[in-house]
């Protein structure tokens, strides 16, 4: 069966954080509330846009409102791509990927809407078979069910599959899924979040660590 590599959006593809900093600060200017530094927003990423509101409001001694997440949504919605960016050498990872027979997927608790948006705005989109976003599924990551259903979307198997992500939940996604994980070392999560999966320190190392999984 074709091998087929999973991976998570934000922080692994592309460095999101500067867009979803600036509509955080703007959520919070409308708020007459002060703004968060970059290091503030990166450990708040990582569980979808509820909880990153969540998150943020929470940090301004605010509880949850809906609101709130609308007019966040709406807002990062429309200015998605400004600042973000794949990170360096992720593009030339993916298409060497697909040269070399790969099968390729998102699996992402961001909302899919601005997950494809973002993707279809980098050039990267038409790189992967399926999209599986945090509200495309009655699951998200953790819960393998996220996964399994992005595989099952994107036309590939569990035991052909390798899941790459810079977070706990892909790894934990990944384990429970009984799909090989690989921890993106570049991305926003410490690498104690690896809980023991191998690492790729940059994009350029995914590829030795793929092929020796896609032979070993």
């Amino acid at each position: 069966m074709q091998p087929i590599a999973v991976f998570d959006l934000d922080g692994t593809l592309v460095d999101s954080a500067p867009d979803l900093h600036a509509a955080l600060d703007r959520l919070m200017a409308a708020r007459a509330l002060p703004g968060f530094a970059r290091a503030e927003v990166v450990a708040m990423i990582g569980d979808g846009a509820k909880v990153l509101v969540e998150r943020a409001l929470a940090a301004r001694g605010l509880p949850f409102d809906q609101p709130a997440l609308e007019a966040f949504l709406e807002d990062y919605g429309a200015n998605a791509a400004v600042e973000t960016a794949a990170f360096p050498g992720i593009r030339e990872v993916v298409a060497d990927l697909v040269r070399d027979g790969w099968r390729l997927a998102v699996c992402t608790n961001k909302p899919v809407s601005p997950a494809i948006t973002l993707l279809r705005e980098l050039g990267l989109a038409e790189h992967f078979a399926a999209i599986g976003g945090g509200d495309s599924y009655p699951t998200r990551k953790p819960d393998p069910a996220h996964l399994l259903a992005t595989l099952r979307d994107a036309g590939g198997r569990a035991e052909d599959a390798v899941m790459i992500g810079d977070h706990h939940n892909d790894m934990a996604a990944a384990r429970g899924a009984g799909v090989r994980p690989i921890f993106a070392g570049w991305g926003y999560g410490p690498v104690a979040m690896a809980a023991g999966a191998p690492i790729a320190a940059t994009p350029a190392g995914l590829q030795p660590l793929l092929a020796r999984l896609r032979h070993g």
